[in-house]
């Protein structure tokens, strides 16, 4: 019996542990992005500290639903990004550490309507879940991605 105990509380640590290290993490790790209008998972983007220390960037790794097939290209984008494939593109970049699991002072691109948008990012407690916000003056657009 006690050695039954042992064990369930040495795996509640664990899990307890497991829990703690993603939120540690921060936002850096593969997040399901979830559609603010439908609710449905559209893509997968990754979210990496930027390799020239500017802070987190993220790019779509994965398209899971799309109105325009499986290889959506960024028809309504301008510059560099115009009808270039949203599968690889960098949509998310510049955010740096705004206190304990935050981030701001970023920007976030929505391939669908080629807009940028400042952003800042919100880890919830537990570390499962994001919260992503873009704004354009006092017009805002949030959605909660959900860790894969």
């Amino acid at each position: 019996m006690r050695k039954t105990k042992l064990i369930t509380l040495s795996l509640l640590a664990l899990a307890g542990a497991s829990s703690a290290a993603m939120a540690a993490d921060g936002a850096v790790g593969r997040w399901k992005t979830i559609d603010d209008k439908t609710g449905e998972v559209r893509s997968i983007v990754e979210i990496s500290q930027a390799s020239d220390g500017s802070g987190l960037t993220g790019k779509v790794v994965e398209i899971l639903k799309s109105d325009d097939g499986p290889n959506p290209l960024c028809k309504a984008c301008t510059g560099e990004r115009k009808d270039k494939p949203i599968k690889g593109m960098t949509i998310l970049w510049h955010l740096k550490a705004d206190g304990a699991n935050e981030w701001a002072g970023g920007t976030i691109l929505d391939p669908n309507n080629g807009k940028t948008y400042k952003s800042k990012l919100e880890l919830q407690p537990g570390g499962k879940k994001l919260d992503v916000s873009g704004c354009i003056a006092f017009i805002c657009r949030a959605q909660t991605w959900v860790r894969e």
